[in-house]
């Protein structure tokens, strides 16, 4: 039985909701970042943004599943400016690092969708 702390190097993956993204500007047609959702009471909280883990082929195909998804009552508040918030139907699989201090993902990375029948899995957030 080891009881050193665990490797600095260590990344974590679980699933989260994707509840919108911020549009690419260098790109049309794509994103630039997922907006992520925990479970958090009774719906979701925003946890943080992933913009790396997916090629322009996949960002141009999560943007065009995303935009089925549009709401005018988004399920969260999420800071920021041109983003386009969904409800929160797809599920995407992250690795990240940490926790931040505030609440949101460190180091996040996209490693991809996962069945809508997931999520029940996506991470919930203590109250």
């Amino acid at each position: 039985m080891s009881c050193s702390a665990p490797s600095e190097n260590s990344n974590e993956r679980t699933l989260f909701a994707i509840i919108g993204y911020e549009p690419c500007t260098g790109l049309p047609g794509a994103i630039a970042s997922l907006l992520l959702g925990a479970r958090y009471r009774d719906g979701y909280k925003y946890v943080g943004s992933v913009g790396t883990g997916f090629k322009h082929d996949v960002a141009r195909s999560l943007k065009k599943q995303i935009d089925k998804l549009k709401t005018k009552l988004p399920p969260v508040r999420v800071p920021g400016k041109n983003l386009v918030l969904t409800a929160p139907a797809l599920v995407a699989e992250i690795e990240y690092r940490a926790w931040t201090n505030d609440g949101k993902l460190r180091h996040p990375s996209f490693k991809g969708l996962r069945d809508p029948d997931d999520a029940s899995e996506i991470y919930r957030l203590p109250d």
